[in-house]
């Protein structure tokens, strides 16, 4: 129903009612002539106000064009950028901006309505999905990408292979001295770095390992996957933890100057006996063979076809998956073909 015909249908109705109220009846001379003011009025009302400019404005929002926020997890900030920059660069009229917070705000913006899709590494728990259910919205899932969390040590230190159960120790709080790793390595005391109190980083190892209560004492969050970088390249008996986006993407120069700054530690499997290592590579992610993989996902709750469907189609599409390929994580909706290269 157009604006026009819904104010015609307003006044008429309105007439009407007032005649029944009134009681009074009025003569058909009158009648025709109120009924043709009243068609003026109707008539013109939306006319003039078209005609002044000010009148309610709707912006046609498709699955290409529009204008809407994203919130991600800020572990996934160089790959949302550039899955970002090129769909907007696609589709001129896509006006698509990305913000970065912690994983623990991003659930949040997104169970409060702040924005309609989120990047994060985190599922909607049972009760949140029935939470809002109950508000008449319909949470839609997808896994974008797989994603792995890197430890990183100084350039000094030698300690570059290590087992898992040497890392389950360290978040355990029963490793707390390199000594205890290596009895002829020459530091002191391990320090823990991740990004944030609130990062799915630091959560993913909690649940992992089972972690009920407080963290070590030598556990120390900084602000950014990039200020742990910076931290372990500065402390060598630091060891730090990152999502391997920030520093997998070798055509990217931020992403090459971070890895120049740090080792990336390799970890056995879980319960491997082979004495076998494994670096966070996209092949290790892909077959699962480096043991701290994880998904990211693009969560939306649109109630159309919006923008933010239109972004969720694309990046799970060829163009945004080629996207992944090159960030050096592992597409999740694009068959991968490995290839053994022999030296």
């Amino acid at each position: 129903m157009s604006i026009m015909t819904f104010i015609q249908k307003f006044i008429i109705i309105a007439y009407r009612n007032i005649k029944t109220a009134t009681g009074f009846a009025l003569t058909r001379i009158k009648n025709h002539t109120l009924y043709s003011g009243l068609r003026i009025l109707a008539i013109g009302l939306p006319l003039s106000m078209i005609s002044c400019g000010g009148g309610p404005k709707f912006p046609e929002e498709t699955p290409t064009q529009g204008n809407i926020k994203i919130i991600a997890d800020e572990s996934f900030q160089p790959l949302i950028d550039a899955e970002v920059f090129t769909f907007t660069h696609l589709y001129e009229h896509a006006f698509v901006k990305a913000k970065y917070r912690p994983e623990y705000d991003v659930i949040n913006d997104f169970m409060n309505d702040s924005v309609k899709v989120i990047v994060t590494s985190k599922k909607l728990t049972d009760d949140q999905i029935r939470y809002l259910r109950d508000t008449l919205v319909i949470a839609r899932t997808i896994t974008f990408a797989y994603d792995a969390l890197a430890l990183v040590t100084n350039k000094s230190n030698i300690d570059t292979l290590l087992t898992y159960k040497s890392v389950k120790d360290i978040f355990l709080g029963n490793v707390t001295n390199w000594k205890d790793i290596d009895r002829k390595s020459k530091l002191g005391n391990i320090r823990v770095v991740f990004d944030n109190t609130k990062s799915g980083n630091i959560r993913y190892f909690k649940e992992l390992f089972e972690i009920q209560d407080k963290l070590p004492e030598n556990f120390y969050a900084v602000n950014s996957n990039a200020e742990v970088i910076d931290f372990v390249s500065r402390n060598p008996d630091a060891i730090g933890i990152v999502s391997v986006n920030w520093i997998s993407d070798k055509d990217d120069r931020t992403s090459m100057n971070f890895l120049n700054k740090i080792n990336i530690v390799a970890v056995s499997q879980q319960l491997s006996s082979d004495n076998s290592y494994y670096r966070p590579y996209q092949g290790f992610i892909y077959d699962k063979s480096y043991p701290f993989v994880r998904e990211i996902y693009l969560i939306s709750r649109e109630t159309f076809k919006g923008l933010g469907s239109g972004f969720i189609q694309w990046a799970t599409a060829e163009q945004g998956q080629r996207i992944v390929l090159k960030s050096g994580l592992v597409p999740a909706t694009m068959p991968i073909r490995l290839v053994q290269i022999k030296h």
